[in-house]
């Protein structure tokens, strides 16, 4: 086994039984390691220590977490998004299909894919020559399933297998969750108006705050539009890129994650704690 897969086992296991408190011990167990190695593997590879991983993994975070950015949605907007100024956060470069492009169904396009190992579980990572276009865990649905879903959008594109091409953004996105590195990558997505104009919102939420469903549709100037928010976000092609697990309901519920509430509470925990120094 190895060490990622180690850590997304133990990080699920804790976001599973955050209510009775596991211990090292228990969870070191669950992942047949000595409670020494583990404390050591976990460190290296999540950037914290599995103490105060399962500290963030409570609801209560979750609340406190949106009562203190209550108006986090109206100054990031505020910035430029809805003048179109400024689109993009540091990180990364969103990019709509073209009306053309769109038309053309990815005639001449050549999407490389790959499926490649993360902390969070194994990655499905697609990418035209402008940008990733597409980014699924693996575990809700096949690799054959996925490459049918990018079929249907890109029909005439070349479909290539190229996981040390693909392993690229698996390893940027990583280094970037776990060192607060900030390389950049662009993303080449597909959707209406309105899932884009959603899509950039989510961008403009800080890595470890969270935000509510109202609060983006009131940002972009659709203050009755939470349910077509929930939609959009629900759609997102690219997981943690565009950062759909930092949504949550008003109410401070977890809400819905494509890929399972578990994987969005390790997300979040992960990032809530990525920058802060690890405990010895």
């Amino acid at each position: 086994m190895s060490d990622y897969i180690r850590i997304e086992k133990a990080m699920a296991y804790m976001s599973e039984h955050v209510s009775s408190q596991p211990t090292l011990e228990d969870v070191a167990a669950h992942v047949h390691l000595s409670p020494f190695h583990f404390h050591r593997v976990f460190c290296k590879w999540a950037g914290t220590t599995p103490k105060r991983f399962l500290q963030a993994l409570t609801l209560e975070r979750s609340k406190r977490m949106l009562k203190e950015e209550g108006s986090l949605m109206d100054v990031s907007l505020s910035m430029g998004l809805s003048g179109g100024s400024r689109l993009y956060d540091y990180f990364v470069k969103l990019e709509a299909v073209t009306p053309g492009e769109y038309r053309n169904e990815g005639q001449g396009v050549t999407i490389q894919y790959g499926v490649n190992e993360t902390p969070f579980g194994k990655i499905f990572v697609a990418i035209t020559p402008r940008g990733v276009c597409r980014i699924e865990f693996l575990g809700s649905r096949a690799v054959d399933e996925i490459l049918a879903s990018v079929h249907k959008d890109w029909p005439r594109a070349s479909l290539v297998r190229n996981d040390n091409a693909t392993n690229y953004v698996a390893n940027v996105l990583f280094s970037r969750l776990k060192d607060g590195q900030s390389n950049p990558l662009s993303l080449h997505v597909m959707g209406t108006n309105f899932q884009v104009a959603v899509w950039r919102a989510l961008l403009r939420i800080p890595s470890g705050k969270l935000a509510s469903y109202s609060q983006i549709a009131n940002a972009l100037g659709y203050p009755k539009a939470s349910r077509a928010v929930g939609n959009a976000v629900g759609a997102n092609p690219v997981a943690m890129l565009i950062p759909c697990h930092r949504v949550i309901q008003k109410s401070g519920a977890l809400g819905g994650y494509r890929w399972g509430s578990t994987k969005k509470e390790m997300l979040q925990a992960w990032e809530s704690l990525h920058e802060e120094p690890v405990e010895q």
